[in-house]
């Protein structure tokens, strides 16, 4: 049994009991050993923290030598969003993935073998899934986290999602209430707002969190979002009308409410992650993450001291600090008692799988159907035309689809290009290292195109020829591959494709996000997300790999 120190008073440990931080390195540092042992109850894990799997089950065993009921949490989505394997790429396809293949049960069955995975190391907390209706295709971070535009698409598969995940003994966080789909601005960045009237809320955004609820989601996480129609003066992750009138209250959930990270800047440019954190506690919250960015013993300390000097200054009532440390140890509890049955074993190749179901295969008009496509026998050039990489998904994970298409065609090459650098020839190479030949720097995030006045689309467009031109030289007499991320959302991106395609008709187009830009290209596929194994899906195609 866990033994707190017993120089803590109750006030104290109750305001550790809420917090959910980082930390840097691959092993626990001595100050987090200890505040464990004062109250801290959990722990947030991110891709700085994991370097295998060996490694990620001592780092949890270590965790748990100091406090055996701690929560360890990890960001795992799947798909483009991954900790558990931020260097190489996920072997699981994301929300969107598996939306397009539409069949809940295979849903279920990633979402459990995810799960698997994460308690088979000592996770037993994942900050997913995503129940965002991707309503707005503009949006710059959701995107394809989101299972779909659908309202009842993305409900059914959240709550097959969620049931898959606990079933296998890992607490599922769902996220981020009440609906980050319909936003053009990253809450990483800054405050979104949502101007919907409360019945198109209640219609849209609201239905994948019931579901989720109905289904027993044991965790839900506030989203740092302004929804006017809800409450027009404070963010959803501050707000008592959103977290305890609407949720506890009307949609009558009973489990934990975890706040998004409180450094993003939503929340820490307008108040400041102390005067959030207690607003968001006093709110109905029960467990502040933060650790993201601020990963330090100081960090814990500032809002510890936050928490309780709010108490005893009167601004947050100690019952509902006393309320949220509890529902922490409840969930703690459930976790304890909810580990895998000795006969779940793996679930073998079910992520490629599943990304290979989730192509759409598209060949140009007049070539008949995807299978009359004559495969590539030559290693070709794969021209990756990379955006900026938003903050969720992060720019450790590789992307693209030279890497798998080398293992395949032995002596393909690829390279970089953005609008920032008109086309890095120097990141070209030989692709056996890496599927993505750097995030090169693009020229803004440019993914509301709709904000874009003539003169800086016009300068896009030019950014992007450019770079169109660059890729064309650098491939040389070699079929080209080009290889998008949401052509829809970066002018320059859809200028730069039109440059090669002008140039080079066959050149076959891979697009890694949503696809809401029309097909086209010699063959165009869709692998809606960029998880590994929906590149290797891809590859496949293109090598004409019966692996379908």
């Amino acid at each position: 049994m866990t033994t707190l120190a017993s120089g803590t008073d109750t006030l104290t440990r109750d305001a550790l009991t809420v917090l959910q931080p980082g930390f840097t390195g691959t092993t626990a540092p001595d100050w987090l050993l200890r505040r464990l042992g004062e109250g801290l109850a959990s722990v947030g894990l991110f891709g700085r923290n994991i370097a295998s799997p060996g490694q990620l089950a001592a780092l949890t065993a270590q965790l748990r030598a100091e406090r055996d009921d701690v929560l360890v949490a990890i960001d795992e989505e799947g798909g483009d969003v991954t900790r558990l394997e931020v260097r190489s790429g996920s072997s699981f396809p994301g929300n969107h993935a598996l939306g397009a293949v539409d069949d809940v049960e295979l849903t279920r069955e990633v979402a459990h073998e995810l799960g698997r995975r994460l308690a088979a190391c000592g996770v037993n907390l994942n900050w997913a899934p995503s129940a965002d209706v991707n309503s707005n295709p503009s949006n710059p971070v959701i995107g394809v986290r989101s299972f779909g535009a659908d309202t009842g698409l993305a409900a059914r598969h959240t709550a097959a999602y969620v049931t898959g995940l606990q079933s296998a003994g890992v607490a599922a966080c769902t996220k981020h209430f009440p609906g980050h789909g319909d936003t053009a601005v990253d809450s990483h960045h800054a405050l979104p707002r949502i101007d919907v009237p409360a019945e198109v809320l209640a219609d849209r955004e609201l239905a994948p969190f019931r579901a989720a609820i109905a289904a027993g989601t044991r965790a839900v996480m506030s989203a740092h979002i302004l929804v006017p129609a809800l409450d027009p003066d404070r963010p959803a992750t501050l707000s008592r009308r959103i977290l305890t009138g609407l949720l506890r209250g009307e949609l009558g959930y009973d489990g934990l409410i975890v706040t998004d990270g409180m450094e993003m800047r939503a929340i820490a440019g307008t108040y400041g992650i102390e005067r959030g954190s207690v607003l968001a506690i006093a709110a109905g919250a029960d467990a502040i993450c933060v650790g993201g960015g601020l990963a330090d013993d100081a960090t814990v300390l500032r809002l510890r001291d936050a928490l309780v000097a709010a108490v005893r200054a009167g601004e947050l009532p100690e019952e509902r600090l006393a309320d949220a440390a509890d529902r922490v140890r409840a969930l703690a509890a459930w976790a304890g008692s909810a580990g895998r049955s000795p006969g779940d074993a793996p679930g073998g190749e079910i992520g490629l799988e599943a990304a290979r179901r989730a192509l759409t295969v598209t060949p140009a008009p007049g070539l008949g159907s995807p299978g009359a496509f004559t495969p590539l026998t030559e290693p070709p050039y794969v021209a990756a035309l990379t955006p900026v990489a938003n903050i969720a998904v992060g720019d450790e994970t590789p992307w693209g689809i030279a890497a798998e298409l080398v293992h395949l065609l032995p002596g393909t090459v690829t390279g970089s290009f953005s609008a920032g650098d008109a086309g890095n020839a120097g990141n070209a190479g030989n692709a056996g290292n890496a599927g993505n030949a750097g995030n090169a720097g693009d020229a803004g995030d440019d993914g509301n195109a709709g904000g874009a006045g003539g003169a800086a689309g016009g300068k896009k467009s030019e950014a992007g020829e450019s770079a169109g031109r660059a890729a064309l030289q650098a491939a040389g007499p070699r079929r080209i591959v080009a290889v998008v991320r949401d052509e829809h959302r970066h002018p320059w991106m859809a200028a730069a494709l039109d440059t090669l395609l002008a140039a080079r008709p066959d050149t076959i187009v891979v697009e890694m996000g949503v696809p809401q830009a029309a097909p086209r290209g010699a063959l165009h596929i869709a692998t809606h997300g960029a998880a590994r194994v929906c590149a290797r899906a891809a590859a496949e195609v293109i090598a004409g790999i019966s692996g379908r």
